[in-house]
């Protein structure tokens, strides 16, 4: 059996995609791929295993589509990890993934010296059995 698969939808900036390659880091056991929401399309989800969101301010442009697609897809066999650098951006990201069913724990609240073990004590809760 090959490589559990993750996927890794950001806003695109800086400060999101150095969470997001700590965290790709941190997945070992999986094939991880990183993609700005602006080139995210649904048929990227379904072969993965797990998934991450992450976003620097609530409400991003770029994930009009994202929020939208996730409101109408049942995804309950799949795990999620939330990142942000704002309560309220966490908080956001929550309200977006509620309607799809995904499984989902404490997002991580990013903080701007984010380290590998911070992340890595994350991931732990949201790859979870």
């Amino acid at each position: 059996m090959g490589k559990k698969k993750a996927l890794i939808i950001t806003d695109g900036s800086r400060s999101v995609r150095t969470a997001a390659l700590l965290i790709k880091q941190a997945l070992v056991d999986y094939r991880v791929k990183i993609c700005p929401a602006k080139k995210f399309v649904g048929n990227d989800l379904l072969p993965m295993d797990i998934f991450f969101i992450g976003c620097k301010k609530p409400k991003p442009k770029t994930f009009l589509y994202l929020s939208q697609m996730l409101s109408h897809i049942n995804l309950a066999s799949r795990k999620c990890g939330l990142f942000g650098l704002t309560e309220k951006t966490t908080k956001y990201l929550l309200s977006i993934i509620g309607d799809s069913e995904a499984i989902y724990g404490e997002p991580l609240l990013v903080p701007e010296d984010v380290t590998q073990d911070t992340v890595n004590k994350w991931l732990k809760n949201v790859i979870k059995p």
